[in-house]
């Protein structure tokens, strides 16, 4: 098994949670390679912990281990788990939902709970607060070095009975297709949707058809305009706005060389719907 271990949380890197938890793995193993997908998940944001764990994922090496730690419920009777996905990697975190992503995307083959007598950082046991430090990073390290087999993590649970958070579908109605914002491409601020590219192919949408955006904050219309469905940034001009394919295949929305979140105050989650229809064409007499 590969020696990648990598980590995420909403710890931030402003203290020294995340410094302790790359101790712990080392102090298992010396010559673990450690990671991270990031430490800027807003706190207590079990979905996009979930989500950047569908970001990434797939792109590492096979037996590659995950450490996920947005534990809103740290110290409640919630359980700590490690599961194995369909294509053979693992994620260590708490039962709460974080593996949501990647159940519906990639498929969970196994899952069994961190049996704590054997699987916990000595001298931890009236700590109640940080389990990515005593729990999930030093079991996380233990599979990865393999000084411990997944079938020694702990009892085996039945995946179904795993929590799992609510995700919205996509709905199509004569021509009208309406999603959700899942989240951000924060850094730009870019939008993405859950609208996969195969919803434009069957509604005969094309590169450079103009279509009208609907985004709603549950029931408020927060923005309505037409735009271009294009390739590239490129293929409208700076400070217009274009629909694309991002990198997981689902439909964005940006601002060329802009936010378009920051610039229309857009939000991301279950209430936020986005609707897209094909802009009627103007015919002048």
């Amino acid at each position: 098994m590969t020696k990648h271990l990598v980590f995420q949380s909403d710890f931030g890197t402003s203290d020294g949670a995340v410094s302790a938890m790359y101790g712990v793995a080392k102090t298992v193993d010396n010559d673990l390679d450690l990671y991270d997908v990031t430490h800027d998940i807003p706190q207590y944001n079990i979905w996009e912990a979930s989500y950047r764990l569908y970001q990434t994922i797939c792109y590492w090496p096979e037996g590659s281990v995950f450490v996920s730690v947005v534990d809103p419920g740290v110290g409640s009777d919630r359980l700590s788990i490690v599961v194995r996905t369909k294509d053979n990697r693992f994620i260590v975190t708490p039962d709460n939902g974080t593996i949501t992503h990647i159940e519906d995307s990639v498929g969970i083959e196994e899952a069994r709970v961190i049996d704590e007598k054997v699987n916990r950082l000595a001298r931890s046991y009236e700590s109640y607060t940080f389990h990515g430090r005593d729990v999930y990073a030093y079991t996380g390290a233990r599979l990865a070095a393999n000084v411990i087999s997944f079938e020694e993590i702990g009892p085996k649970i039945d995946v179904d009975q795993l929590v799992k958070l609510s995700t919205p579908e996509v709905k199509v109605d004569g021509g009208i297709i309406e999603g959700t914002i899942d989240i951000l491409d924060i850094r730009f601020g870019n939008l993405w949707t859950n609208i996969h590219k195969d919803y434009f192919q069957e509604a005969s949408i094309d590169y450079g058809d103009t279509l009208e955006i609907t985004i709603l904050d549950d029931t408020r219309q927060v923005y309505k305009n037409v735009m271009s469905y294009g390739k590239s940034f490129a293929d409208t001009q700076v400070g217009e706005p274009l629909l694309y394919i991002n990198s997981l295949e689902n439909i964005g929305v940006a601002l060329n060389q802009g936010s378009f979140a920051k610039a229309y105050h857009i939000k991301t989650g279950e209430k936020w719907k986005i609707i897209v229809r094909k802009a009627p064409k103007i015919v002048y007499s």
